[in-house]
């Protein structure tokens, strides 16, 4: 059976090579004049709640919740950074037009970056796909393709905001209705001046940006959300999170988010210190900025950079991340398998303390704090991968993932640059199948699925050169064929080279001894190292399932690499998977 994944079609369709288009459709597409969005909004998708006939969103009197988009911090003219794109929720009271139904219109959008960021969603019960164009400023244009699921039945899993509620005419109905932020690959070197939006009926448009190139920036370090998890619950608590650097630099910014989220978290203060010991720092600890105040509310759904910090980051070490949370705080994005400890303090803003007193109970996840970038280097190499990547196994506290050992070895070395390494692995991740459904508190944080996951945890991080892939372990254990596990590893090639990068393949370690790890699935895990092996899909393979084998029993772990429980690497096996990589294989 061949497995549909038409759910990562949140994504564009990607025309290869964004090729010119013709002079006869250049000429028929520059027939009219670039206008803002906002000048041709025709179509009015929010209404109050106790006016649902002000608003007709999909032409059977339906709209948006006033109400609902407010307590989402989604309130008119907010700017909202989602996937690293920055968009403006459009700035209309409800009832008046807030949106296009795209129909070749063209739009006035400045900007040179990697990508343009759509917020969009469909209005006729299924998918909406269409075609438009980008217009640079040296004269040349490329075509893109963009779908947009339906704004009722599309996948959470991929929505950038779901509202509880559907308003009518006849009443409101507890149903979702869903946002989205697609994005499409542009060309890199050259400057936008306008997009044709695509002629395709149901597709609403309320806002376009260019996604800016995050020249300047290496990511140190990084993780990806798994789920929105129950915590605390925390009111007026600090917590002060361990996070460990690849690439040093001289200035730093870090990135929370609030991914899958149904409301706004405030974040009342933060600050950042290299640890001395525990929730110790060295020193007293630097406050950081958002926009130059000292907190900031993140929207649901969305995340915040803080302002750059002169604070000098030293590669291959533990920082401490401090933020205050004023309000109460019952849920939240995590990344629930951290291998480190970190700390949760006393009632009150302990930000900035410069002792561990106030810190009296621990926490071995990272809640909401998702990136730390350093200004200069190469830029960096993003790990995708499961528990394997993600540490399960390594000892606690000791930073041997082997993602972190990599890190050591580009440090060590002069052969290639010093790229920074982040680790997007989570722990029960697979590339077709969702764990996580993306919506709602959960107590599973195995995550969305490879392919949904691939333009917020790839893609949108900071200056990225290569990406490497490592998962179908936890699919072919729970009962994907490798020719479904095959499709998505050639989707995420192919959406990856789009935009630029140099994709790699890990292969799938053996496992036998795991009561999942049968001899059925051993069958399937083989048929996928062969296909990365021989078909040069990816522009390189990292065979692991060479470097952790038994040569006497192929279908387990070597005795010495394993943990113990026959499915993750120790620490030993974590290491010779790091050892194994050809560190010229990382460079574009």
């Amino acid at each position: 059976m061949r497995l549909s994944l038409r759910g990562a079609g949140v994504v564009c369709a990607l025309i290869a090579g964004l090729l010119p288009v013709s002079a006869a459709t250049a000429s028929a597409t520059t027939a009219a004049e670039p206008l803002p969005l906002e000048r041709l909004f025709d179509n009015t998708a929010v209404s109050e709640d106790s006016r649902p006939g002000e608003a007709d969103f999909d032409g059977s009197g339906a709209s948006l919740s006033a109400r609902d988009l407010a307590a989402a911090g989604w309130s008119p003219g907010r700017a909202l950074t989602v996937q690293g794109a920055r968009l403006t929720w459009p700035d209309r009271p409800a009832g008046e037009p807030d949106n296009v139904l795209a129909d070749g219109q063209n739009i006035r959008v400045p900007g040179r970056g990697d990508a343009l960021a759509f917020l969009v969603t469909g209005t006729t019960g299924e998918e909406v796909t269409g075609s438009g164009t980008v217009a640079y400023a040296n004269g040349t244009r490329t075509p893109y393709r963009l779908t947009a699921p339906d704004w009722r039945t599309g996948p959470l899993a991929t929505k950038a905001l779901a509202l509880p509620h559907v308003n009518t005419p006849d009443g409101q109905l507890p149903e979702r209705a869903r946002l989205y932020v697609v994005t499409v690959p542009l060309a890199a070197d050259r400057e936008v001046t306008s997009v044709q939006l695509p002629r395709a009926a149901g597709l609403h448009v309320f806002a376009v940006s260019v996604r800016t190139v995050t020249l300047g920036w290496t990511g140190s370090w990084g993780t990806a959300t798994g789920g929105y998890a129950a915590v605390g619950p925390w009111t007026d608590r600090t917590l002060r999170l361990v996070v460990y650097t690849s690439a040093g630099g001289p200035r730093v910014r870090v990135r929370f988010d609030n991914t899958f989220a149904a409301a706004p978290v405030r974040i009342g203060s933060a600050t950042v210190a290299v640890q001395a010991s525990g929730a110790t720092p060295q020193g007293t600890p630097v406050p950081l900025s958002f926009g130059g105040a000292p907190g900031t509310e993140i929207p649901a759904g969305a995340q915040v950079f803080s302002d750059p910090l002169g604070f000098p980051v030293p590669a291959d070490t533990n920082l401490l991340v401090s933020f205050h949370l004023p309000g109460t705080v019952a849920a939240a994005p995590v990344h629930r398998l951290a291998q480190q400890r970190s700390y949760v303090s006393e009632p009150g803003d302990h930000s900035a303390d410069g002792s561990a007193t106030a810190y009296t109970s621990t926490l071995t996840s990272w809640p909401l704090l998702a990136g730390v970038d350093v200004s200069g280097g190469p830029g960096s190499v993003v790990l995708l991968g499961d528990s394997i990547t993600d540490g399960d196994k390594s000892t606690l506290d000791a930073n041997r993932r082997w993602p972190n050992v990599l890190a050591s070895r580009l440090l060590g070395q002069d052969e290639v640059p010093r790229y920074g390494v982040l680790n997007q692995g989570v722990s029960g991740n697979r590339v077709v199948a969702d764990r996580y459904p993306g919506d709602g508190v959960s107590t599973d944080t195995a995550g969305v699925n490879a392919l949904n996951r691939f333009d917020r945890d790839v893609l949108a991080q900071p200056s990225v050169r290569t990406a490497v892939v490592f998962e179908g372990v936890n699919d072919v254990r729970w009962g994907a064929t490798a020719e479904q596990v095959i499709e998505g590893l050639r989707q995420l090639a192919d959406r990856g080279h789009a935009r630029g990068l140099r994709m790699l393949a890990a292969t799938i370690v053996p496992c036998e001894g795991e009561a999942r790890c049968t001899a059925a699935a051993d069958a399937e895990r083989v048929e996928v190292n062969a296909w990365i092996r021989a078909t040069g899909v990816f522009d390189g393979v990292l065979d692991f399932d060479a470097a952790l084998r038994d040569p006497a029993r192929p279908s387990r772990i070597l005795p010495e690499y394993d943990s113990g429980d026959h499915l993750h690497p120790g620490d030993a096996g974590l290491a010779a998977l790091a050892a194994s990589v050809d560190l010229r294989a990382l460079m574009p």
